[in-house]
């Protein structure tokens, strides 16, 4: 298998699209075109994940954070980015980083988080805009369900909760073939009318290549006619964070111990306490205080992320809980999401998680 096939797949669950601007990932060392011996899952790519790979003879890493993430001018080895990527360059080690694309789908990295607390109803904190697009089709009426079955396959009509969704109404269709052309209906060079049912349907505006190409593949005509049009409805699958509720109501202190043993974090940097109970949360895995504004909009009880500076604590403005869990500790959980992910396409082949602990954080 190549690293190519592993990498789409991981791409039809995270587009790389979906990264923020500020962002770097994709394949970072290494070329496609490798036959993959195995998979290490880490969370960071450091020189001591590589030389793990390296005994364990995987030939691809897949890291959550990029190790390059700004410019490289020069590669000597003076720090440990550039030693990871030159001991990644002479061993043939691909490197290959998911990071705020997986964040930013909601059974992705935060996604992830929700489930470990037991949250329920979730859906995206701060959807992201311009995410979703409507395509309209015109298919003769003998073969509309197969042109629309291949728009639903290749991830069209998602609404919520709801599939296959679309709208049809039916009309009549007039073309008129040119020279050289063989229509599937009706001779060159005369007019004909066809009755049709014209389809519509709403889909992710990072499947839409994918869409159009399947919906080409189903469709009978020599030339498809078809429009994309951009809408400003907002999608609850993609964006940063995620908002749930817990089961039932916990006091603030036992909602905060649930956290430690959750997370495995020996001490947790919170707001002050509010005394009342905790039933709605918003999460987000890593620096997450760009989101304080949405998650009291959002009217939660309280609000888990990482990397809080002093001053963005008083921005709870007593009428939520802020929890800072660390970084490492709110996101530990992807290694195991990105191997189980792996493992549902790729059951027979090896994928492992790494056994070195990168977070750089410790605890005395």
């Amino acid at each position: 298998m190549k690293i190519a096939e592993i990498i789409s797949f991981l791409e039809s669950r995270a587009h790389p699209s979906l990264q923020e601007h500020y962002d770097n990932a994709g394949l970072l060392t290494g070329s496609g075109n490798w036959v993959c011996s195995g998979i290490i899952c880490s969370l960071d790519a450091t020189e001591q994940v590589v030389a793990e790979a390296i005994q364990k003879k995987c030939n691809l890493i897949v890291a959550h954070h990029p190790i390059i993430f700004g410019g490289l001018k020069k590669i000597n080895g003076k720090n440990y980015v550039e030693k990871t990527v030159i001991t990644a360059i002479k061993n043939d080690i691909a490197i290959y980083a998911i990071h705020t694309n997986l964040d930013n789908v909601i059974t992705g990295v935060n996604g992830r988080i929700a489930e470990l607390l037991g949250l329920h109803t979730i859906s995206v904190l701060a959807p992201k805009e311009n995410s979703l697009k409507k395509l309209f089709t015109f298919a003769p009426v003998q073969k509309t369900e197969q042109v629309r079955n291949a728009i639903f396959a290749a991830g069209g009509g998602h609404i919520g909760n709801y599939s296959e969704c679309s709208f049809n109404a039916e009309g009549t269709g007039t073309f008129k073939g040119g020279e050289g052309t063989d229509p599937y209906v009706g001779e060159p060079g005369k007019q004909h009318q066809e009755k049709e049912i014209k389809i519509e349907v709403i889909f992710p505006s990072f499947l839409e290549s994918t869409i159009i190409t399947a919906m080409k593949a189903a469709h009978p005509y020599e030339e498809v006619a078809y429009d994309v049009i951009q809408l400003s409805n907002s999608y609850n699958g993609i964006g940063a964070g995620v908002v749930g509720e817990l089961p039932a109501p916990e006091d603030e202190k036992k909602f905060l111990t649930l956290l430690k043993e959750r997370f495995r974090v020996p001490i947790i940097r919170h707001s002050a306490l509010l005394n009342k109970q905790v039933k709605k949360v918003a999460v987000c895995g890593g620096a997450g205080s760009f989101l304080i504004s949405k998650a009291l909009a959002a009217g939660v009880d309280a609000y888990i992320t990482a990397d809080m500076k002093y001053h963005e604590f008083f921005d709870a403005n007593g009428r939520m809980l802020i929890a800072d869990i660390g970084h490492y500790e709110s996101e530990q959980f992807t290694i195991d999401l990105l191997k189980e992910i792996l493992e549902q396409k790729f059951p027979t082949f090896a994928v492992l998680k790494t056994e070195v602990k990168t977070n750089p954080v410790n605890y005395f």
